[in-house]
């Protein structure tokens, strides 16, 4: 008897020791970049980062809880070690390399402009948008492009997404520079974008702008966590995990944009 009550409580100790040192991760996010992230119904953050995040942590076989920061104080919450990466359809350029390191990417980016159904906008100089009003969210590389690109207009930046969309449905906005696959979800799925707005002008694909693509954002200290992301998104290519992912929210490979 002494020796299986021993027994039981070495095996519950084991047990204890383990689970107290089960890795445990955190994945920031936005939550209000539908249909990439977002907060569904319940209140549950959702969309295709969010399942790209949780497809990786499955593939390294570690817990994780995805957590929302507003975009402004994204990275500031990662360098705060508040999660331990972001997963939030973030540019990989060379300013943000600054401060973070970034995995491989794990989709490509293009930004575009829309405007209402009536705004018969051709000229996209800065002459021609002279005078307009201009829309994009604030502390992204839209909003760089916009001030770059246009610095006479009048530009209007927005902490999220969605309240440059209400600018714009409302009348507010002559046009915005957005995310392409956002912006185009919006004007042909969303009521108020279907009925005001459309798409207009050449895809933005300036590598100064739009960098190497979309990236995972951790520390610059944690190479080791970003060369696991980097073998788990190999993994979930490889095995259709992606593709899967993918199909539930998009037409095209967002992977490849084909």
């Amino acid at each position: 008897m002494q020796k299986k009550l021993v027994a039981l409580a070495f095996a519950a100790t084991t047990l204890l020791a383990a689970s107290a040192s089960a890795e445990t991760l955190k994945i920031g996010t936005e939550g209000a970049y539908p249909p990439f992230n977002y907060q569904d119904s319940a209140g549950h953050l959702a969309g295709f980062d969010v399942d790209i995040g949780l497809a990786l942590c499955a593939k390294m076989k570690v817990e994780c809880e995805v957590v929302a920061q507003d975009w402004d104080g994204i990275i500031p919450g990662l360098q705060a070690k508040k999660y331990d990466m972001i997963i939030a359809s973030m540019f990989i350029t060379d300013e943000r390399k600054k401060q973070v390191s970034f995995t491989d990417p794990y989709y490509l980016a293009a930004m575009t402009h829309a405007a209402p159904k009536s705004a018969n906008i051709t000229d996209f100089t800065n002459e021609g948008m002279k005078g307009k009003t201009i829309g994009a969210q604030s502390g992204t590389t839209q909003a760089n492009y916009v001030a770059a690109v246009y610095p006479d207009a009048d530009i209007k930046l927005y902490p999220t997404q969605d309240e440059v969309n209400l600018d714009m449905a409302n009348g507010r906005l002559d046009l915005q520079v957005g995310d392409m696959i956002p912006l185009l979800d919006w004007v042909t799925k969303n009521e108020d974008g279907k009925a005001c707005c459309e798409l207009i002008g050449e895809p933005i694909t300036d590598k100064k702008f739009v960098g190497d693509g979309v990236g995972i954002a951790v520390r610059q200290e944690d190479n080791a966590l970003r060369e696991r992301l980097n073998q788990a998104l190999k993994d979930i290519r490889d095995d259709g995990t992606y593709q899967k992912i993918n199909d539930k929210y998009f037409a095209i490979d967002v992977y490849t944009m084909k």
